[in-house]
């Protein structure tokens, strides 16, 4: 019999060995609200996600609408803007128009287009963000600083002026965020074939991308330079 309790006890899997918990940061905790999502994101879900609780979560996040704000930054400060023309370089459109810097008006064009489409990209992404991106005040200092610096190196690259700059990336930001987000939130139609909710969503990508380069069009008449003619 001790022999056989013996064997029975050699076969039983080791006990796992202790470490040291990982410790808990507020990178880690942005990341776990990412995986989550703005929409859902709870202090419960987090905890849980993290395997830590409430109270250990509380040393480092105040609230919920603190915590919102810190996933918010984490995913904003990953996102790639589209990259810019090396400064004092000449630009120059399709057709090689250049505005009164000597900067082409056609390479701000596909800039602001490049810029809306990778705005869009990220508020589908990241349903909930928009209020982030369009609220200043909503803003964390680091998210403002990189706006600010986008809107200076913007303003070095088309040789316009920071608060030309300024205003031309937030008017299109503006409008960008807020049709995507809205686009992001509206459900396909239950009804409908999925062909049907495929041709509407191609007629809505459509009508965004004419809608947005109307924008531009009309950004940089602002700014006395001319838009390429449509397609």
């Amino acid at each position: 019999m001790a022999q056989q309790r013996r064997h029975s006890m050699s076969n039983e899997p080791p006990a796992p060995a202790r470490g040291r918990p990982r410790t808990l940061t507020r990178e880690r905790i942005a990341e776990a609200g990412m995986q989550i999502g703005l929409p859902a994101l709870t202090f419960t879900g987090v905890a849980s996600a993290l395997g830590v609780s409430h109270v250990a979560l509380y040393k480092h996040v105040p609230n919920l609408e603190e915590l919102k704000r810190l996933v918010a930054a984490e995913i904003f400060e990953r996102w790639q803007m589209p990259p810019l023309p090396q400064e004092g370089a000449e630009g120059g459109g399709a057709e090689g128009e250049k505005g009164e810097s000597g900067k082409g008006s056609g390479d701000l064009e596909a800039y602001l287009l490049a810029f809306t489409h990778s705005l869009r990209d990220l508020a589908r992404a990241y349903p909930g963000l928009a209020p982030w991106l369009i609220r200043r005040a909503a803003a964390t200092p680091a998210m403002t600083a990189r706006i600010d610096e986008h809107h200076a190196q913007v303003a070095r690259a088309f040789g316009i002026s920071k608060e030309d700059a300024r205003q031309t990336l937030a008017m299109v930001a503006f409008h960008c965020i807020a049709v995507a987000d809205t686009v992001c939130a509206t459900p396909e139609a239950p009804h409908a074939s999925a062909q049907e909710n495929s041709a509407d969503r191609a007629e809505i990508e459509a009508d965004f991308e004419r809608g947005m380069r109307a924008l531009i069009a009309g950004a940089l008449l602002r700014l006395g330079r001319t838009a390429a003619p449509p397609d």
